[in-house]
Formats: C-alpha cells, structure tokens, sequence
C-alpha cells in the first residue's frame, strides 16, 4: 500500500523546532498552575508582612554594679538599625562569602542550594537532627521576620514565598541591610549594632575584619558558636568565614593573615561570665519587686567587680588545688556591715552547672555553728576566761568525741572555742538550752529550720553560705542585724525610679549587745590567731571567724571577717559525698584568705568593733614553710598527733 501524504483530515508532522516550542509551551502551562497551586495551598496562612519594622520583644535588663559598671543584661537587646553604608565594607561581605554567595545573583532562593539540602535531608532521613534548608540570606531574613524556627517542609515553603515577596519589594541592598539589623546573634543580641556592643563593647561601624568573621560564623548557631562559651570553636568557625572571604575575593589572602594576627578581645564582662550566679538570683527578685517590665530597665546592684572577680578567681584555684582531696564544688558570699552583697560566687563554672550553691544549697554547718552557742552562753553571763574541762561527756545517749580523739582537760572558754573543742560546746548547749541557742542563731539572720536534738551544738544544721555570711555580719558590724541584698536601685533606661532599697530600709536592730559583742569578737579573733583558722591569716589585718567541718568531711567551710566586712566560704560535693579529710582550717580557709588578701586593699575596712585588736607574733619561717607546702598540696589541716587512738578520727566538729 502506498504511503498516505498529508491531507485535509490529518495533520502535518511537527518539526523539531516546533515540538520544542509546543512542549515547552504545555510544561510551562503546568509550571504556571503549580506556582498558582503552590501559592494558593502556602500562601493562605502567611503573616502578616505589614509589621515588617514592628519590633516585638521583651525588655532588656543591665545590671549594673555598685560603681556603675556593666555587669551583665537579661533579655533581648536591641540598638538602632545602623546604615550600611557606615560599616566597613568587609561587614556585610562576611556575611554573604558565608552564608549565600550568591546573593547578588539569586531571585530570592537558590534552586542550587535548596537541592543539594534535599537530597542531604533524604539521605540522612531517619538520623534525627534538624533539616538542611539551603536558605538565602533572604530567606533567612523571611524566616526571622515573620515565621518560627520550626524545621518542616510547610515553614519552608512558607519561608520561600516569603523571600520571593521581600526580593521584589526590596532592593538587594535593602535587604541586607534588614538582615543585619534584624538577625539573632545570641546572648540577647539582635543585630549588629548590638552584638558589636554586647561582644566587644564597641559599634559595629569599628569591626576589625577578625571581629566581622567571628559574627558572621555564629549565624550557623549562636549559641553553638559563641565566643564567649564556645572560645574554640568559634575560633575555628571565624577562620572557615576568612578563607571563604579569600575564596570569592572579598579580601586578599594577605589580609585575611594579618586579621588571623590581630587579636580579638570579647567584652571581658561576657567572657569571664563573671557574676552569672548573682545576676540569676537578682533577676529573681526584679519582678517580685516592680512586676513584669514593659521597658527596659537598669538594675544598680551592692555588687563590686574587681572583688567578684577576685572571688571566682580564689574559687577556681582553690577547687582545683584540692581536686585531689576530693574538693569538687565551693560557694563564697561576702557581705558589708550592712548587708551589701559585694561577692557572691555560687559554684566553680556557670557554663558547666547553674545550680547556685550560694543560696539554693544547704548543708551541715559543722562548727562554723558554734559561735551561736558560745553567744547564747555569754548572753547568759559566760565569759572567754570562765574555765571548763575538756573530758568525756554524754547528753542522753549521745557522747560527742573530738577531732584528735583525746581530751585536754581544764581550758578556758576563749581556747575551748579556738581550737574548736566538741565537749566544751555541747556542754554549753546543754546548759543554757538548745532552743536559747537557736533563737540566737535566728536573731542573727539563720533563717532554715534548726532542730533541738544535742547535736545542733555543734552544727548539726543545713544552712547557705548567705546564711551564714549573714548571720556574721553582726560580730563585724557592732552587733546590728545585716540582711543580705543584692539590689539598691531599679530605673527605667529613661531614668524612672521604681524601686530605691534607702527608702524602704529600716531601722537597724542591734542584735547583739555588750558584753557579749567584745567576749564573741576575742574569742573569734584567737580562732584565726592561734587556733584553727590560722591558714586564714592575712597580716596587717583584724580578723575574726570560725572553721567548720561535718560527718565525714562531706562539708567544709570557714566563715570570717573584719571591721564590717564578712565572707562565707563552703567548699563539698554536689552529690554530698565524703572528701578526703578536707576541714573548714584547710581548703575553704585557704581560699578565704586568697580571696581577702586581694579584697581587704580595696575595701576601707576598720578594726572588729568591740574588744582590742592585738597584732599576731611574728611569722615563724618553719611555719610558713609548712603553710606553704599544704598549699602547693591542695590544702588539709595536718593529721591528728601521734597519741591519737588509731581508729578514724572524725574532723573538729562532727556531731557524734
């Protein structure tokens, strides 16, 4: 049969050129009605982008310390948009080399990215951890704008729509320029401007190219990549950022080797998180105070820097000088005569473990609670130089023993007190009462629950460092009750006062009268004289205080002080486990005085009121030299004498 040809009823063959038009033209027809479907199914539950420069946040909060300076800000932080054009221009090139490279070029996405990030999201399926997004900076600022953070393919959707919106709203410039002022840099930041403030307490419009690449790289994850708790890494991240720059000729190779050869120094207050426990527990208190903020406002605080600093330091040298004793925790308060809180450490590193020891720990206080019996006692009509004897006692059927397992026999009050002698106070407590002994305690600013049983006398009670520092502070101050704060003002950032503690504090109560004050204050004064807080020593100094140690030397603290000026110092285990034949006389006594010896200069401290301040004799060289070889070894009191019964000895004050 012959080959029909083309006739009116059948139509002609298309021709290469004409089938490509004719598909192309059907697979544009269904690209248009995909976008429609696209648009109609993602597009119908959008934000409203209306509120584009409405910013929505919480109140920020400083706190400032008792000179003025910053100590820390809670909550977010914001600075007025800065112009991008007065930044260098390595600024937004950070950016883009690292996070879309392609910027100028895309339309708002990149088809390139978002399938490299798919076919990463499908092979991985089932690992966990978030989806690859190969988001533009556009995108991004879609995102931080107006959607959440939620990681699903719908926000994403969303997220792109969005972006497509902003690229034909906006010029590129603008764009960036939104991002860069919007976009979340960690620790309450947002944009530029602020973390420029908040990480190197400079404007963004003087970043170094090194301080640029160490912004840049945290857009990956703030907190992840943060220099101040992440020091390392960010290091690494910012050198990722400069090479990336040299790749895509932001910069030159040389200069990017000049920026690895310039330090760069995070804001000191943010990198050594310096007073991070007190900023939590203040922070507690604002809202108590003036409510739920609805500005920003300044918080001035009793807090003083250079002696916080001080205080951490001696915690972390004196912990880690004992890690080998078994020290692994510690607290320090330190208050004035008027309750001021100048130092409040409440553990070893914020960054590790935020449980604040400070005041949301209690522990036994061992002896350091003797001093309240001892007060109960003069109070009733004792004095220092009244003679008791040192001998086997029993309280029901409870026999307290000593720390070297003897007994001295006749001593007077005052030695009985400074060597910390356990006989001698549980018979006090059973002659002038234990419940004398704890409103005593209470009247001084012990606030926990004190039980009656014989073994209080020699601290058989759970308290916190706060306590404890504060319950001292009468023995310094001249015998008035010295509640412990940490906040004096709180203003809005316009100046407003809302709180002012002048206006509300009271009238000082004396809690402690004459002549019990001058018998306390001589007796505490042969504690670290010639007793067992001698390692506490600090020469040219009025000091006073007292050592404590619990049950199997689970606690240890010292807790002294000079004319108006009194530190708390525990040092444990967070799980309450034993540490090795660690007392109140060695680690944490060694670390109060690291701590005094470089806060007492500062301070205008005075002599103890109440009694006479005789200078200690000359130091012994054999002495210090022993002194010294205990610290190099992490601390201890030396082991009990010889003629001690070979049975383990319990520390100074355990409640036997």
């Amino acid at each position: 049969m012959a080959k029909q040809g083309p006739g009116p009823g059948r139509p002609a063959r298309r021709t290469p050129l004409q089938a490509l038009l004719y598909w192309t033209a059907v697979l544009g027809v269904w690209a248009a009605i995909f976008v429609v479907a696209f648009l109609a199914v993602f597009a119908t539950d959008l934000p409203d982008t209306s509120t584009l420069y409405d910013v929505d946040r919480q109140p920020s909060i400083s706190y400032l310390d008792q000179s003025g300076a910053l100590v820390a800000v809670r909550g977010s932080q914001y600075a007025p948009p800065v112009d991008l054009d007065k930044l260098p221009p390595y600024v937004p090139k950070a950016f883009i080399a690292i996070e879309d490279r392609w910027f100028y070029f895309h339309p708002g996405f990149n088809p390139w990215g978002i399938l490299r990030s798919q076919i990463y999201n499908v092979t991985r399926r089932g690992e966990g951890g978030p989806l690859r997004g190969g988001s533009t900076i556009t995108q991004q600022l879609a995102r931080n704008l107006f959607l959440t953070p939620a990681q699903n393919y719908r926000r994403k959707a969303q997220e792109l729509v969005l972006a497509l919106w902003l690229e034909a709203k906006f010029s590129k410039k603008e764009i960036l320029a939104l991002y860069l002022n919007r976009v979340y840099f960690g620790g309450g930041a947002y944009g530029i401007e602020a973390a420029s403030q908040r990480y190197f307490n400079k404007p963004a419009s003087q970043l170094t190219l090194g301080e640029s690449a160490l912004l840049a790289g945290m857009m990956k994850g703030p907190n992840r990549y943060s220099p101040v708790s992440q020091t390392d890494r960010a290091e690494r991240r910012a050198t990722i950022v400069l090479d990336e720059m040299v790749r895509t000729g932001a910069i030159t190779p040389a200069e990017r080797d000049a920026a690895f050869k310039a330090p760069v120094r995070v804001n000191p207050t943010l990198a050594n998180q310096r007073a991070q426990y007190f900023t939590d527990w203040v922070d507690d208190q604002v809202r108590s105070l003036v409510g739920e903020p609805t500005e920003d406002l300044v918080v001035e605080t009793t807090l003083d820097l250079p002696i916080q600093t001080a205080a951490e330091q001696a915690i972390r040298r004196g912990v880690a000088a004992g890690k080998g004793q078994g020290v692994e925790q510690a607290a320090l308060v330190a208050i004035d005569g008027e309750g001021r809180i100048r130092a409040y450490v409440g553990g070893v590193d914020y960054n590790v473990s935020q449980f604040d020891r400070a005041t949301m720990a209690k522990r036994q206080a061992g002896s350091a609670f003797k001093p309240f019996v001892y007060l109960a006692a003069m109070d009733a009509g004792r004095t220092p130089a009244d003679m008791v004897i040192d001998e086997p006692i029993k309280i029901g059927n409870w026999s307290p023993r000593n720390y070297t397992g003897d007994f001295r026999g006749p001593m007077t009050l005052q030695t009985a007190l400074a060597q910390s002698i356990n006989t001698v106070a549980a018979r006090l407590a059973d002659e002038v009462g234990t419940g004398n002994v704890a409103a005593a305690a209470r009247r001084l600013g012990i606030n926990s629950h004190i039980q009656l049983d014989p073994s209080m006398a020699l601290g058989a009670v759970e308290v916190s460092p706060m306590e404890m520092a504060q319950a001292y502070a009468p023995f310094a101050n001249g015998g008035f009750l010295a509640k412990g704060y940490g906040i004096s003002r709180i203003r809005t950032a316009s100046g407003k006062i809302l709180y002012d503690h002048s206006v509300e504090k009271a009238a000082r109560t004396q809690v402690i009268g004459t002549p019990s004050l001058q018998y306390m204050n001589q007796m505490m004064r042969q504690v670290v004289a010639a007793g067992t807080g001698t390692r506490a020593r600090v020469p040219g100094y009025d000091l006073a205080g007292k050592t404590g140690t619990t049950s199997d030397y689970r606690d240890a603290w010292f807790v002294g002080y000079t004319g108006g000026f009194v530190t708390a110092v525990w040092v444990g285990k967070d799980d309450n486990k034993p540490m090795k034949r660690v007392t109140g006389g060695g680690a944490p006594a060694g670390m109060w005085r690291d701590f005094m010896s470089q806060a007492l200069p500062r301070l205008k401290v005075q002599a103890i009121p109440g009694g006479t301040y005789t200078p200690p004799p000359q130091a012994d060289p054999i002495g210090d030299l022993v002194d010294g070889i205990v610290d190099a070894i992490g601390g201890g009191t030396p082991a009990p004498p010889a003629q001690a019964p070979a049975q383990k000895a319990p520390a100074d004050d355990i409640p036997y």
